[in-house]
């Protein structure tokens, strides 16, 4: 398995927005959504297709797995809580689980969770040693079972370096 790992796109400023009751952070700005449709155009050229996309529920990653879901042929996004900010990585391990059929899912987060989940997957490390800037996406390979220090680093890409794949 393959699992493509990416950071959600720049956001609104969280003291100039309205959060609702549901309190799912600020949205994408207008900026972030033009960036992470060139980088979803961009990681389309590098990643043939991707079998499942989960996010964290967070507005910002919702929309950032939409807008790279579209570019998958609407691909359907599943929110996962342990995508959350303040998860701890092996409580991403059951869901991960749940797709160790299929050859890539991708996942949309934040840092420093999905710096700690990569480092983690990698090396059997709960450290954060790997950064993922807004919009900026890694790739890992499984040759057997996802679990911690199995995965191998692919390409670790930021949104600059996507952005000219898809042009």
């Amino acid at each position: 398995m393959q699992l493509l790992v990416i950071r959600h796109g720049i956001a609104e400023d969280p003291s100039a927005v309205a959060t609702g009751p549901d309190d799912s952070g600020p949205p994408l700005s207008k900026e972030g959504k033009k960036m992470m449709k060139r980088v979803a155009a961009g990681l389309r050229e590098l990643v043939d297709k991707v079998d499942v996309i989960g996010a964290s529920p967070l507005l910002r990653a919702q929309q950032t797995a939409q807008i790279v879901a579209k570019a998958y042929n609407d691909l359907r996004v599943v929110t996962v809580e342990e995508l959350l900010p303040e998860s701890d990585p092996p409580a991403l391990m059951s869901w991960l689980g749940q797709h160790s059929a299929v050859d890539v899912v991708a996942i949309v987060g934040h840092q420093p969770n999905l710096g700690l989940v990569v480092t983690w997957l990698m090396s059997g490390i709960k450290a954060s040693r790997v950064a993922l800037t807004k919009g900026g996406t890694c790739l890992l390979e499984f040759s057997s079972s996802v679990s911690p220090g199995n995965g191998t680093l692919q390409w670790l890409l930021t949104p600059s370096q996507l952005r000219r794949h898809g042009d």
